[in-house]
């Protein structure tokens, strides 16, 4: 989860933490978006991984009903997620929905935050709550200041 315009040059940090959640945390599947450079950049991230990891999956989440607004899977996803009970959620904020949902189910979070007052500050703050309740685990990707990954800690999974 990040921001739409995050900058490239996270993508090799976002290369080194897919490799860890996989190596260290045991992660098998992620789920990503379709809508900014973050998600383009966490999809390449993964499908890199599973040529080394072939048990790797990758979905590609979708925030609106997929025969209101059909989608082409691109190259490298496995398959495509939409959360139950979305139908009903105005378009609006059906990412931030989606979002909230995957972060309610998911075990591990790999997000990219810069820009205060986003949704994507909204969201890891939701999901720095759920990490102190020990439900998840957050690693938020450095700022543009730093160079490397800020891991918070939390239970490992």
């Amino acid at each position: 989860m990040g921001h739409r315009d995050a900058p490239i040059e996270i993508g090799p940090i976002l290369r080194a933490e897919v490799e860890r959640h996989i190596l260290t945390l045991g992660v098998t599947e992620f789920i990503v978006g379709h809508y900014g450079r973050f998600d383009h950049l966490a999809a390449e991230a993964v499908i890199a991984a599973k040529q080394t990891h072939p048990s790797v999956s990758l979905l590609l989440l979708l925030p609106y009903h997929p025969a209101e607004r059909p989608v082409e899977l691109p190259a490298g996803f496995d398959g495509a997620y939409y959360p139950p009970g979305m139908e009903m959620v105005p378009r609006k904020v059906s990412i931030i929905r989606a979002n909230r949902y995957v972060l309610d189910h998911a075990d591990c979070l790999i997000a990219y935050m810069l820009h205060p007052a986003s949704n994507t500050q909204k969201l890891v703050e939701y999901a720095r709550h759920r990490q102190q309740k020990g439900l998840l685990t957050v690693t938020l990707l450095a700022s543009e200041q730093s160079s490397s990954a800020l891991s918070l800690p939390g239970p490992p999974f």
